[in-house]
């Protein structure tokens, strides 16, 4: 059983993540327990730097991938209704008809990739907002196949599956917040947050202001759900702060707009103060 979902999250504009806060604990075993770290079962306390820094980096790897390999949809709870309808059932704007077997007729639901609504179960898919594919290269290739089904299948947390039009996720295919985003552009930021659980290259992603002026990111990378502040002037970036480190600001700081897109010239979202505050999305 599913239970309906929550309200929209709030966006931060310039690094398109929900900010989040890493707590660690720093005792006097710091470097004994760097050692350790890399010992499956084991339980240590050191800096979060330090954590970060032991976790192994590697290139995507998609060798051996086949959507078969996560098995879905499934009932998990054995209430006759499985993974797709329950997601259908707690998503819907105006409730379907649940026949034998859990078939569903009827009923209304609004999908926000494409912001339309769409009557009956027919026109749409559920969607993994991490594809499955994504996960297969990001290490789920090595996972049991018992784990591979569940992750196909996750109930338990509201992002992970979500009813959208079988035109927009056939769109998305398999693709990853950098080479797809959702056509409502409403929703980019919303999806981006909730689609990226890793780390986020922003290098080649751009600011830009009303009179063309630009500031493009290098060397960038997030973490998931953290963010960056672009400073205007001089100063040392760092892995929160970046500065523009020119004399020409790229924005008027008495009231300006500033658009940011990504390496592929994407419209990501934009922010605007002064005279006209507020988002123009």
């Amino acid at each position: 059983m599913r239970f309906a979902r929550a309200a929209a999250a709030a966006v931060a504009v310039a690094a398109l993540l929900v900010p989040g806060t890493a707590y660690a604990t720093t005792d006097h075993t710091g470097a004994a327990a760097a050692r350790q770290v890399r010992a499956p079962g084991k339980t240590v306390t050191l800096p979060v730097r330090d954590a970060l820094a032991q976790l192994p980096v590697r290139q995507e790897d998609r060798t051996g991938y086949d959507r078969s390999q996560f098995k879905h949809w499934i009932d998990a709870d054995r209430d006759g209704c499985n993974t797709r309808a329950e997601v259908l059932k707690a998503e819907a704007v105006v409730a379907p008809e649940q026949g034998s077997r859990c078939a569903l007729a009827g009923g209304q639901w609004y999908s926000p990739y494409d912001d339309r609504y769409i009557s009956g179960p027919s026109g749409l898919d559920i969607d993994h907002l991490v594809p499955l594919a994504e996960a297969w290269d990001s290490g789920a290739s090595a996972w049991t196949a018992a784990e591979r089904e569940a992750y196909a299948n996750d109930l338990g947390d509201d992002r992970a599956l979500i009813a959208v039009s079988a035109a927009s996720n056939r769109s998305k295919a398999d693709q990853d917040p950098t080479t797809w985003l959702p056509p409502a552009t409403a929703y980019r930021c919303q999806y981006v947050e909730a689609a990226t659980r890793r780390t986020v290259n922003l290098d080649g992603w751009t600011l830009r202001d009303e009179d063309g002026h630009t500031f493009t990111f290098r060397h960038v990378r997030l973490d998931g759900r953290s963010t960056v502040r672009v400073h205007t002037g001089v100063g040392r970036d760092t892995r929160t702060d970046v500065f523009q480190d020119r004399r020409a600001y790229v924005w008027n700081n008495d009231h300006d707009t500033a658009t940011l897109r990504n390496d592929r010239g994407r419209f990501i979202d934009d922010v605007s103060w002064g005279r006209h505050r507020g988002h123009r999305r």
